[in-house]
């Protein structure tokens, strides 16, 4: 494979995948370089999972998603994505971390490294950070957060069969991670800093955690913060008072943020309110001549606002300003994908 690229792409999740078909049926020869294995991001998804968009909403370059179903699971898209790469032939590099993004518009070296631990510079006409953001978890900032029974990724509830769990959070992945650990056999308590969970809680999973609580079989503790966590402990600080649950495993629920640091080093402020980078919105073109974002990343610390379902599209987007077109519009989100 030639280290020459006019595009190269940072991240092999669906958007960046999406921006690399979209340059290679311009003309363009595209370069994906991803820190771990392609679409990693929901590689690391609970084993459980099933997407909200339909099939047809998660497809790239046109190439169906066949499944015997409406709603794909967390395996039919890892198939589907595996065969989107070999499908196009999209120019690949798995477990190489960019480092550092040099140069100018048309002139760029992306400064690489490889799991072997070699450097690798790849020279570029543009680049595309389309980083993701499951890398950078939202930390709660405790003392013992590192600790290796704690984990801000949650894939299944059997490794806490018969242990007693706290979920923290008051998202969808607490509530969720919270009963599958509970049917799972774990005894399962939540803890959340505000009076009840958040407002973007999915309809058909609050009842059925509300249910569960009701019947006393999922503890919760509202307004209450961890203030540390121990080996055998999680200590908390709440309106009456300190308390001491006892836990043998800790799920920090609290949601990622994507990674900025990349495009600050290149010189892209950063919104410090929004986690935005300054770009053009039209063309996702950053302040920095020649290097665009894609994804989750354009949105900031909202991730809710971009995903696969409109990001697939950025592609087609940066692609017109390389070609000195008018750039598509933004496609609308399903209806469910809006409630």
């Amino acid at each position: 494979m030639s280290n020459d690229a006019d595009l190269v792409i940072v991240g092999g999740g669906p958007c960046g995948l999406a921006a690399a078909v979209s340059a290679q049926r311009a003309g363009l020869r595209p370069l994906v370089i991803e820190s771990s294995v392609v679409v990693s991001t929901i590689a690391a998804y609970p084993t459980y999972v099933r997407f909200f968009s339909t099939a047809e909403k998660l497809t790239i370059g046109g190439l169906p998603f066949v499944i015997a179903t409406e709603k794909p699971t967390r395996r039919d898209a890892l198939a589907y994505y595996r065969s989107v790469v070999t499908y196009f032939g999209i120019p690949l590099r798995q477990r190489e971390r960019v480092t550092a993004i040099q140069g100018t518009s048309g002139n760029f070296t992306v400064v690489s490294r490889t799991s072997a631990g070699e450097e690798e510079k790849t020279k570029a006409g543009a680049v595309v950070v389309a980083t993701g953001y499951f890398g950078s978890p939202n930390r709660i900032g405790v003392p013992g957060e590192n600790l290796p029974h704690v984990t801000h990724l949650y894939k299944e509830g059997h490794e806490a069969f018969l242990q007693d769990v706290v979920v923290v959070g008051g998202g969808n992945s607490a509530a969720e991670a919270a009963l599958d650990l509970w049917r799972s056999g774990a005894r399962v308590t939540l803890v959340h800093f505000g009076p009840t969970f958040d407002k973007k809680i999915k309809p058909w999973v609050l009842p059925d955690f509300t249910n569960r609580v009701k019947e006393g079989q999922i503890a919760v503790r509202w307004n209450s913060r961890v203030s540390a966590i121990e080996p055998a402990n999680v200590l908390l600080t709440t309106s009456n008072g300190d308390a001491r649950l006892h836990a043998d495993r800790v799920y920090i629920m609290t949601g990622f943020a994507p990674s900025m640091d990349l495009l600050r080093e290149c010189g892209v402020p950063i919104d410090a309110k929004t986690g935005i980078p300054r770009h053009n919105s039209e063309t996702l073109e950053t302040s920095v001549p020649g290097v665009f974002i894609a994804g989750v990343v354009v949105a900031g610390f909202d991730a809710n606002k971009v995903f696969i379902e409109n990001g697939r599209f950025h592609g087609d987007r940066i692609v017109a300003r390389l070609l000195g077109l008018h750039a598509p519009s933004e496609p609308k989100l399903s209806a469910e994908l809006d409630t």
